[in-house]
């Protein structure tokens, strides 16, 4: 095996080395004054089993799509180089959200994207909690594996909620079948009846409107759950629903921490108790450091990828390891 993490996964990469026991194979990333770059393997490759992380979320003076470039210029050198089986280790894939056309002569850029990762000769992709799995299952023709944060995010709301009752909580239609999961996985691990809600949102040219609400959150513990916080808008307009009905505590409960323009206004509301979200991408780490008030926690996944890593290097079983029945 050879595992390799590109700039700005460095530490990510790490962690899942670790938990692999092994180090990080050395590679060489040179950016040239006219803005392109080239990346190489400082190992031999040829005939190996290779892993590439690299997280696709954009920061400060990098691009998502100068992230997405590089990862694809890689694995394709990779593959030139004689490797057996390329496999994307992408934590946050960039685009996942565009994958349907909303608007007329609209892009599905999912798809695209997923066309890049093909040519360019990868083997197999791995993410973790994409915005719409069914979408992601369906652009890609490689092999496309999924990796959720329920048995991560289990033990730690049991723990918020204390003796109140809890209720799973979606801020739109769209992440109600991923509050579900998480639901049936609380009730199967705790034995007791989780309450569950939703409320509807619509956005329409940069415009968010739409007031159903559904659920019974009164004297509860409400955890809302999404796949990411962009600005944190549609999180603390749920929140705001959910105290307006008598919610007793509310947290808010994400896999990825992209905290852009506008989530200051998120980490000074009153509405939410705590915010957490894991280490995919550096940003979180980021916001944590830049608002040291903010009711932030960062739960680490580095353990839980190089866990798949291994199992899919030894042709294991991933569904056992993220706890979905056979």
């Amino acid at each position: 095996m050879r595992f390799f993490a590109l700039k700005g996964s460095e530490q990510l990469g790490a962690a899942a080395a670790r938990a692999l026991s092994i180090d990080l194979d050395p590679h060489e990333e040179r950016d040239f004054e006219d803005g392109e770059h080239k990346a190489r393997p400082l190992v031999g490759v040829r005939g190996r089993d290779v892993y590439v992380l690299h997280s696709l979320a954009g920061g400060e003076g990098v691009s998502a799509n100068d992230k997405l470039c590089k990862l694809l210029f890689f694995l394709a050198t990779c593959k030139e180089n004689g490797a057996a089986r390329v496999t994307a280790v992408v934590p946050y894939l960039a685009y996942a959200r565009k994958d349907r056309q909303t608007k007329a002569r609209d892009p599905v850029t999912t798809r695209y994207v997923a066309q890049l990762f093909e040519a360019m000769g990868t083997d197999r992709i791995m993410t973790l909690d994409v915005h719409n799995f069914a979408a992601f299952q369906n652009a890609f023709r490689c092999e496309s594996i999924h990796l959720d944060t329920r048995k991560l995010f289990a033990p730690l709301i049991g723990k918020l909620a204390g003796d109140l009752p809890i209720a799973i909580f979606s801020p739109d239609s769209g992440g109600v079948k991923r509050a579900q999961l998480l639901k049936e996985a609380l009730e199967a691990e705790t034995g007791k009846e989780i309450g569950f809600g939703f409320m509807e949102k619509r956005r329409s040219r940069n415009v968010v409107s739409g007031e159903l609400f559904a659920g019974d959150v009164a004297d509860k513990a409400v955890f809302i759950v999404d796949d990411l916080i962009s600005t944190g808008g549609t999180v603390l307009r749920a929140a705001l629903a959910c105290r307006e009905r008598g919610a007793r505590a509310v947290h808010a409960i994400a896999t990825h921490g992209l905290f852009g323009k506008g989530a200051d206004v998120l980490f000074g509301s009153q509405a939410i108790d705590r915010i957490i979200v894991t280490d995919s991408v550096d940003s979180a780490a980021v916001a944590k450091a830049r608002y040291p008030q903010a009711p932030l926690d960062i739960l680490p996944i580095g353990c839980l990828v190089g866990k798949a890593i291994r199992r899919l290097h030894a042709q294991g079983s991933i569904s056992d390891l993220i706890g979905i029945d056979d």
